[in-house]
């Protein structure tokens, strides 16, 4: 009988804390490499395990650094592929540079495309990524993509907290489609906020809806400034909802978002941590965290089941 050798998982500097979780929902241990800095800021990594045929999977969210984090994640996957991995496959929690995902002007990148390329050049055979900004980003890549939906996770905590008479809002055009799928989870209504710039510094939001009475879910799947969500709540608070939650799958927040939270009228916002935490909300007391180690480990189960040939035992050495 041919012996399969085990899969390894490595994990880059961005998120190490989800890299352990995830390797203890597989009982695979974090695969050992070296990743350093030569004096001028150059990356320098090193793979210390034997990888020559076999699955490899790099987890590496590209959150609050994307510059460094993405050339790190490159170089690492370039690494794997030089040392004769058989299949590389990027776990990227939460994919940066996925704004610019067409040319709306003369004069812009197409960012989102450039990276993909990028990754596709480095030597990645397959993407896990978890809650595109488009769906149509799929697209971009020349290699398989599993795009993987935390709705499910997000609904069953928003569940929990608002009873009776919830409705799901939109926050803004933009997040229509998460809003309309967390709608169908949970089982209401759903109502859309539009906004309209007046002047350059003046935005009009027009709630398209009614909320009056009723517990309210903004749905969205980032919050990068908090602006959005802490605007929205206000509209629907003086529209006469009861309460305002927010779900959003990635929890940015950058600047001064969590003190604008804290200080709004939403009484809670739940997110994933497929962008590091670094403890940034351990005195939040509106902000809820749910761990995606088991989602992302179940898919790297499925991939595993695809990979492992019949008639092959497989042996984690």
């Amino acid at each position: 009988m041919s012996y399969y050798r085990g899969p390894l998982l490595f994990c880059g500097s961005s998120h190490t804390v989800l890299g352990e979780e995830i390797s203890r929902c597989l009982a695979i241990p974090l695969g050992r490499l070296s990743l350093d800095q030569f004096p001028d800021g150059e990356t320098k990594v090193e793979i210390l395990e034997e990888v020559r045929g076999r699955d490899v999977f790099v987890l590496q969210s590209t959150a609050l650094n994307p510059n460094f984090y993405l050339m790190e994640l490159l170089i690492l996957i370039d690494a794997l592929k030089r040392a004769s991995a058989k299949n590389i496959v990027a776990i990227i929690p939460y994919f940066g540079y996925c704004r610019q995902d067409r040319k709306d002007k003369p004069g812009v990148p197409i960012t989102a495309k450039l990276v993909a390329n990028m990754l596709a050049v480095a030597g990645m055979s397959r993407l896990i990524t978890l809650d595109l900004h488009a769906g149509q980003l799929e697209g971009f890549f020349e290699v398989p993509v599993d795009h993987l939906s935390c709705q499910s996770l997000l609904a069953a905590q928003a569940r929990q907290m608002l009873g009776k008479d919830g409705i799901v809002v939109a926050p803004d055009i933009g997040s229509v489609k998460v809003a309309k799928k967390m709608a169908k989870l949970l089982g209401i209504e759903m109502a859309i906020i539009e906004k309209q710039r007046t002047t350059a510094f003046d935005v009009q939001m027009t709630l398209i809806g009614n909320v009056a009475g009723k517990h309210v879910l903004l749905a969205d799947d980032m919050c990068s400034t908090g602006g959005t969500l802490v605007a929205a709540a206000q509209l629907c608070r003086q529209q006469g909802a009861k309460n305002v939650i927010a779900a959003v799958t990635h929890g940015i927040c950058a600047g001064d978002a969590i003190k604008d939270i804290e200080d709004s009228i939403l009484t809670s916002l739940i997110m994933t941590n497929t962008v590091p935490m670094l403890n940034r909300f351990s005195h939040s007391k509106k902000v809820a965290v749910l761990s995606i180690a088991s989602l992302i480990a179940e898919a790297i189960k499925g991939l595993l089941d695809d990979y492992i040939r019949p008639g092959y035992a497989m042996s984690l050495i």
